[in-house]
């Protein structure tokens, strides 16, 4: 048993983040590529796609945090669909655990009901239990389980989550 004092330190709540949020432009696309490398480590994105995702007017939001892109999201919103897709999302080894997921999350979702999104729907790996509980706790719900979905053939979870 730890003494009080360092089991209420362990009790508190990980630091909420203090990243600017912003959307991603060309000069990013190395540091979000280092990031997309670092989190995953099957069907990652290419530095062809960043650029073309960047440059298309997609939703690629990062959060800046010291100077650096501390994490990514990328919605991606087909013209004349009310659902967003939440394709990608990725926070930096040391940044995670202190609310960078979960403020990267809302901000995708607020720039997809500002595209006329009334869903957002999103697949994760069955076996990511640190990111299926991030997305249960925004108010997720599980859709679907999807066996073989990813290139190592690992099963995937849908979520979706009607946006206000």
């Amino acid at each position: 048993m730890l003494p009080r004092n360092q089991s209420a330190a362990l009790a508190q709540p990980a630091p909420r983040s203090y990243a600017r949020l912003r959307q991603a432009h060309s000069d990013d696309v190395d540091a979000l590529l280092a990031l997309e490398t670092d989190a995953f480590s099957t069907d990652r994105l290419s530095r062809r796609s960043f650029q073309r995702l960047v440059g298309a007017g997609q939703v690629v939001l990062v959060a800046e945090q010291d100077g650096r892109v501390a994490g990514y999201v990328l919605v991606l919103v087909r013209a004349g669909s009310d659902i967003g897709r939440l394709y990608s999302l990725a926070v930096a080894a040391d940044g995670r655990g202190a609310g960078l997921g979960s403020d990267l999350l809302a901000a995708a979702e607020r720039a997809a009901a500002g595209r006329r999104c009334r869903r957002m729907r999103l697949e994760v790996a069955q076996s990511n239990a640190a990111a299926a509980h991030l997305y249960r706790s925004a108010g997720y719900s599980e859709i679907a389980r999807l066996p073989d979905y990813y290139q190592d053939g690992s099963a995937a979870v849908r979520f979706e989550k009607r946006l206000s």
